[in-house]
């Protein structure tokens, strides 16, 4: 795919997120964030370490101090070139020291700390140990929404990744499906993201007839059959951001049956995405889409969430789902994806990742959600 390639973050903005967080975790009423390596680690500073071992490394964040990263010696050489490097305090230590010890230097003796979903258990036991008058939240709990207002760079990337995913569903679909097995589709899909820009591929659904009411198939070795439904669900990372989308597309002519199926499924995702705007509530979302399908009869095959969050992870807050009343905020991002599950026979899901305007939605994918018939 033709294209620039994006500017990188530089230290100051990664300076901007983590100073964001701190005030954000007070706001919160926590002493502060600690984070591992992982997404928000690498939203925070651009950093991952070489290796994620049983070493501690910890990013730790306080209103009012200086970001600190806590590292084994032995990673401090690369944590020193990390994008943020300018940004943080470089803490190490070395092997056969007490790195909870480091750390718990740095923190609040009787403190509530947000730590990140991904902190090995031994290294929140081991800092419980050190610091008996400590607490902690996943930050999922407590801060569920750090990263999901993207900013205009983040946008850019987003939209980014959806075009080289929708290049990949125009590519697809003129490939053979009948008489190849899903796997064989599935590793086409791959083929297609990579050279597309995505340095990593998450995941390929290729459900065929009736694999494609299970949402999460995934691919297998079923032999694509003339007269098939094929649920195509694939994404992955083009420059560090989540590209995500789903088409159903059928093998010859359909039904009658399927083509009516499809539709309802297409006029659930379009109702979903025109609920889209500031200050509604997440759950609206999923409201709306389901409106339509349990309307038209099919509510019980409606078996999933609308939709979930996306940025520097293909599945991140917030989620379009009844029960979540977060407001919409410009600049989120997440999946608009309805589906029809029929057991046995086949399935329809439609998905595109929208982000919040000021006056409403934008569709970060654009390939047509109409039948797409295939060889």
């Amino acid at each position: 795919m033709t294209g620039s390639t994006p500017a990188p973050f530089t230290a100051d903005d990664y300076r901007a997120r983590m100073e964001r967080a701190a005030h954000t975790a007070a706001d919160a009423g926590l002493a502060g964030l600690l984070v591992a390596p992982g997404p928000d680690m690498v939203w925070l500073t651009g950093y991952t370490p070489t290796a994620v071992t049983e070493r501690l490394t910890l990013l730790v964040l306080t209103p009012g101090h200086d970001p600190v990263l806590v590292v084994p010696t032995l990673e401090a050489p690369d944590a020193e070139h990390a994008a943020a490097a300018s940004a943080f305090t470089l803490r190490d230590w070395t092997d056969g020291k007490d790195p909870y010890g480091v750390t718990a230097a740095l923190l609040d003796k009787s403190g509530r700390f947000g730590i990140s979903d991904n902190t090995w258990a031994m290294h929140l036991l081991g800092l419980q140990r050190t610091l008996p008058g400590t607490s902690y939240a996943a930050l999922t709990d407590a801060l569920p929404m750090l990263r999901a207002v993207k900013d205009a760079a983040e946008l850019e990337l987003l939209a980014a990744a959806g075009a080289a995913a929708d290049a990949t569903f125009e590519e697809i679909r003129k490939v053979p499906f009948a008489g190849r097995r899903e796997s064989d589709v599935g590793h086409d899909l791959a083929d297609l993201l990579r050279r597309f820009g995505h340095s990593q591929v998450d995941f390929t659904i290729v459900g065929s007839g009736p694999n494609g009411a299970n949402p999460h198939h995934e691919v297998g070795d079923r032999v694509i059959r003339d007269g098939d439904m094929v649920v195509l669900d694939f994404g992955g990372l083009k420059d560090g951001y989540g590209s995500d989308t789903t088409r159903t597309v059928h093998v010859g002519e359909p039904t009658g049956e399927e083509r009516t199926v499809h539709d309802i499924v297409r006029a659930a995702q379009e109702a979903g995405f025109r609920a889209v705007r500031p200050g509604v509530a997440c759950q609206e979302v999923d409201r709306a889409a389901r409106a339509v399908i349990t309307d038209a009869g099919y509510g019980e095959y409606f078996i999933h969430r609308t939709g979930h969050g996306i940025g520097v992870t293909t599945h991140e807050p917030p989620y379009m789902i009844e029960g979540e009343v977060q407001p919409l905020v410009p600049g989120m991002c997440f999946s608009v994806e309805p589906g029809i599950y029929l057991p046995g026979r086949f399935g329809v899901r439609i998905e595109d990742i929208v982000t919040v305007t000021e006056d409403g939605g934008r569709r970060l994918n654009n390939t047509t959600r109409e039948m797409v018939i295939v060889d």
